[in-house]
């Protein structure tokens, strides 16, 4: 069983920066893509990036230009690189591998 352990976020000002990482326990995490989902107050959990294995991206139109997502496969992690962060993009972010495993969620607050 492949378990995701999260870290990064916090609080941050508008405009400001957090990095956000997931580092999964099996190898297998090399041959998965990878997502970044967010779940705000009283909404559904949404997708913010993914990854595929190969390494190519997409994001939802909400972030592009602001987000990032990674992966370095040597050390089965995955980051979010998240710049110009707005208040809207306060919410519990979680990991995903293959649309089946959920990190534990971190918390990121942007305040205006």
């Amino acid at each position: 069983q492949v378990q995701l352990v999260q870290s990064g976020g916090g609080w941050v000002q508008a405009g400001g920066s957090l990095r956000l990482s997931c580092a999964a326990s099996n190898t297998l995490f090399s041959f998965a893509a990878m997502g970044w989902y967010r779940q705000a107050p009283g909404k559904q959990r949404e997708l913010v990036a993914r990854i595929t294995s190969a390494g190519s991206p997409n994001y939802a139109d909400s972030v592009k230009g602001r987000f990032t997502i990674s992966r370095d496969n040597a050390k089965n992690t995955v980051y979010l690189q998240m710049n110009n962060l707005k208040p809207e993009d306060t919410a519990v972010y979680y990991c995903n591998l293959a649309g089946t495993i959920w990190g534990q969620g971190t918390q990121v607050t942007v305040s205006s």
